[in-house]
């Protein structure tokens, strides 16, 4: 598997958050992910490792804000917004 590719821990909790049990919408749903992990990148954060659960949640809130169609879901990216900020300035996350 392609280190860039999300792991199956990772994809399978973010697809039981979205509420999915199957794999019809994974291809979206990786997409997500990568956009995310890439955004969380260009904020600075140089340790993106999915296995932390401040990490996780900062994904998995930004992959439920933009899923689906019709207007973003303001409430998660809110969330995703302040994680992102938290993580990109504590020293632990960064490279």
């Amino acid at each position: 598997m392609d280190s860039n590719y999300p792991d199956n821990a990772t994809l399978d909790s973010v697809r039981l958050s979205l509420r999915y049990s199957n794999k019809t919408f994974d291809s979206e749903i990786i997409g997500l992910i990568e956009a995310a992990k890439a955004d969380l990148s260009l904020a600075g954060v140089g340790r993106i490792e999915t296995n932390d659960p401040l990490i996780l949640q900062a994904i998995t809130q930004y992959v439920k804000g933009n899923w689906g169609y019709g207007e973003p879901k303001t409430q998660y990216l809110e969330i995703y917004k302040n994680l992102k900020i938290h993580l990109s300035m504590a020293g632990a996350y960064r490279v």
